[in-house]
């Protein structure tokens, strides 16, 4: 990860590993590799193609020079119809480079295309099994980043680059074979211009590397910083918090400016200085010719094409400084996917110890230890034993680890110590899609899609018919209010699920809960957003549901739990009271002190 700089943004980043990032690319693209081999043989062919035609043209050349001095000397006259058939010949030479262009560039964009398809398709199945630390520590707009504008930049500059080095190699060789069959001398000459060029090329991206990494970094900061102030626009309004959001963006936005500037600065004076070392080498190679024609040693006819070979020997070499910007680009953008893709993943059972469906539902904690990081343990030694069919509260002040220990029990973190066993099975050993078919979640904060209602209803058990969606509705008692929606149970929710409120989001995830008939129910204050009236009618329904079904409930309203078969008051980690209602009030220690903190903060 890069260094943060002031504001928690990214500092400048060093240059990063370009060899290692080259080689799995390389090895990613290798799949393609009939292909590829299609592409350099087809680039190979329109190359030489093309490069034979200089020679060519230059007999023509030295057909109508030839003739013109005999006609001037009186021996003889132009012979156009060897002119005509050279043409002729040159003309089919440049139609086949043209068509082999053409081929190459066709299988190459399909290539580019398969990449960033397999890419993303990897990227999205890679998501599914990244742990639950990973989007602690990095935002959605960098994730989000990553799978659209760095994939998009890999495809299009390996589309665009990978061919012009090819060709541009095959050139310059080709290129100099050609010069060495006129003039070796002159060959020589033209040839120290790859020295100069390559001294320069590796000066400038050895500079301009690091403002390319760190350009592709900044971007996805800017982008997670856009979507978080998107997101959040309602919240960053109440609180007068568009200066500082925006302060924020814009120190990102400039250092994103700095670096794409740096970057497109540096590679930029390759084409202006490579087309200087291009004219100077032209203007040496047409003044030693010259000579060389006066003397004898060459034709006009080869010097007028030696000097086009080495007007175009450069033109390859500067078309390879120029795509460096795209490679680095591209390396940069590849890096980045790739450290993605070798992101730590949820461990995965190969199959399950047990059928999930023949689970009881018995729970059982074993003295669990729990941090975020080793250094901060929050749940110190928690263990607990619930049988089938219970259900259990679990109380206490904020932060005290209430959440966590549903986090755990659904193996969205590893332990650090302990373990949790459902039925006599260690959870571990349970594959991790199905296992996590035994629950079912109502989270505080609702999640739903944009699509239907009956669609997000359906999440909960896709093979659910419409009649079995229904009947979950009417346990939730949301049924009503669905048919009184515009389309009822086919209105669409749009992308914010901003046209329902969030009591009826709420509702609607509680019914999608129902619909999936889990062994074990979890609620996470998944009443807290319903008015009272609701809320004795939604408890009503979960008395009924929860029978025989074991449960953990989460609420800081503690007249919704008095009913619950066991209440855990958790502090600080630690499990500090245990009993029934009435039994903890009895007690008269720390649940009777938040329950009645409640009632004297309402009166």
């Amino acid at each position: 990860m890069a260094n943060r700089g002031p504001g928690g943004n990214v500092s400048l980043e060093k240059a990063k590993d370009i060899r290692g990032t080259l080689k799995k690319l390389i090895k990613y693209i290798s799949k393609f590799k009939i292909s590829l081999i299609i592409v350099f043989i087809v680039a190979i062919l329109s190359t030489v193609f093309s490069i034979v035609g200089p020679k060519i043209l230059g007999n023509a050349t030295q057909e109508l020079y030839v003739g013109l001095v005999s006609k001037i000397n009186g021996t003889g006259g132009i012979n156009f119809e060897a002119i005509g058939q050279i043409l002729l010949f040159l003309l089919g030479l440049y139609i086949l480079s043209a068509i082999f262009s053409y081929i190459e560039s066709w299988v190459m964009a399909g290539i580019s295309k398969k990449v960033t398809y397999g890419l993303r398709k990897q990227m999205s199945e890679k998501i599914k099994r990244l742990p639950m630390n990973y989007f602690d520590r990095v935002t959605t707009g960098e994730t989000l980043s990553i799978i659209s504008n760095d994939v998009d930049t890999l495809g299009l500059s390996l589309n665009q680059s990978a061919v012009t080095v090819v060709t541009s190699i095959v050139t310059v060789i080709g290129i100099f074979v050609m010069m060495c069959s006129i003039n070796v001398t002159l060959a020589i000459l033209t040839a120290l211009v790859l020295p100069v060029a390559s001294i320069f090329v590796m000066f400038v991206v050895g500079k301009s590397q690091k403002y390319f990494a760190s350009q592709q970094t900044y971007l996805g900061h800017v982008n997670g910083e856009v979507e978080e102030m998107l997101g959040g626009y309602t919240v960053i309004k109440a609180f007068n918090a568009e200066d500082k959001m925006m302060k924020k963006f814009n120190y990102d936005n400039k250092k994103l400016y700095e670096c794409a500037w740096k970057s497109q600065f540096l590679s930029g004076l390759m084409h202006p200085i490579m087309n200087f070392v291009g004219n100077l080498n032209y203007a040496i190679i047409a003044i030693v010719g010259a000579y060389y024609v006066v003397e004898g040693k060459i034709t006009v006819g080869n010097i007028q094409s030696f000097i086009q070979y080495s007007k175009s020997f450069t033109q390859p070499i500067a078309q390879l400084a120029q795509v460096t910007n795209q490679l680095q680009t591209m390396l940069a953008a590849a890096e980045r996917i790739f450290h993605f893709l070798e992101e730590d993943e949820e461990e995965e059972k190969i199959g399950n110890i047990a059928n999930i469906k023949e689970l009881s539902g018995n729970v059982t904690f074993d003295h669990v230890k729990f941090g975020y990081n080793k250094d901060n343990i929050i749940i110190k030694d928690f263990s607990l034993k619930v049988k089938e069919g219970q259900k259990i509260a679990i109380v206490g002040p904020t932060g005290a680890g209430k959440t966590t220990i549903v986090k755990l029990l659904m193996r969205f973190y590893p332990l650090t110590d302990g373990a949790i066993y459902l039925d006599k099975y260690n959870i571990n050993d349970f594959n991790q899609g199905d296992y996590r078919h035994a629950f079912g979640m109502v989270l505080q904060d609702t999640w739903l899609f944009s699509g239907t209602v009956m669609d997000n209803l359906r999440y909960g058990k896709l093979d659910a018919t419409d009649e079995e969606v229904k009947e979950a509705a009417k346990a939730a008692y949301v049924d009503h209010f669905i048919k009184t929606l515009p389309g009822g149970y086919n209105m669409e929710l749009n992308e914010e699920t901003s046209n329902i409120s969030s009591g009826q989001k709420q509702l609607l995830t509680i019914a999608r809960a129902i619909l999936a008939n889990p062994k074990v129910m979890i609620l996470d204050e998944a009443t807290s957003n319903v008015d009272t009236r609701t809320e004795v009618l939604i408890q009503k329904a979960m008395d009924k549901l929860m029978k025989g079904r074991t449960s953990f409930i989460i609420a800081h309203r503690l007249s919704t739990i008095q009913n619950a078969d066991l209440i855990l008051v958790l502090n600080h980690g630690d499990i500090v009271e245990v009993g029934t209602h009435e039994e903890l009030l009895n007690k008269n220690g720390f649940y009777a002190d938040l329950y009645n903190s409640q009632f004297d903060s309402v009166n």
